[in-house]
């Protein structure tokens, strides 16, 4: 199973229970294509398809342009994807568990790299903020009434 880098100097993890069913919030989130139809901090995202392990995609968001490669993907359970821009190396591993109360996500991303290296605390605090915010946003569009 593809890992964040635990040694990296900036790792974030969050969790947040979203009150739909699994199929909702798996869908949202694995239709890549869509993501700036419910995330106002995405501005485009292009990957053409139902994701697969081995695909690549373009996303930009706060103003960086990002290819990203989905390096796992376990249907319904769990999409790990990287990317490198900026000197900035990326993973990103997301995580989804059904349970009584909802639809359990968990977010958890690891930065490294020379721009990373200069600005621990202050890049740490952006990703963390992007991450919460990530989140509100799905959990916001997937507990929308239909």
């Amino acid at each position: 199973m593809q890992a964040v880098d635990t040694t990296a100097p900036v790792v974030v993890s969050l969790t947040r229970t979203i009150e739909a069913s699994l199929d909702t919030v798996w869908s949202l989130h694995t239709d890549i294509d869509n993501w700036p139809d419910w995330n106002a901090d995405i501005d485009r995202a292009r990957l053409g398809g139902p994701p697969s392990a081995g695909d690549s995609f373009t996303w930009l968001t706060h103003g960086m342009n990002i290819t990203s490669t989905i390096r796992e993907l376990v249907p319904g359970r769990r999409i790990v994807w990287d990317g490198i821009v900026e000197g900035i190396v990326g993973i990103h591993v997301w995580t989804f568990e059904q349970t009584g109360a909802g639809v359990v996500v968990r977010t958890e991303e690891s930065w490294s790299g020379d721009p990373v290296d200069s600005a621990v605390e202050e890049l740490a605090t952006a990703l963390r903020t992007s991450l919460e915010t990530w989140l509100d946003h799905l959990k916001a569009r997937a507990e929308q009434p239909a």
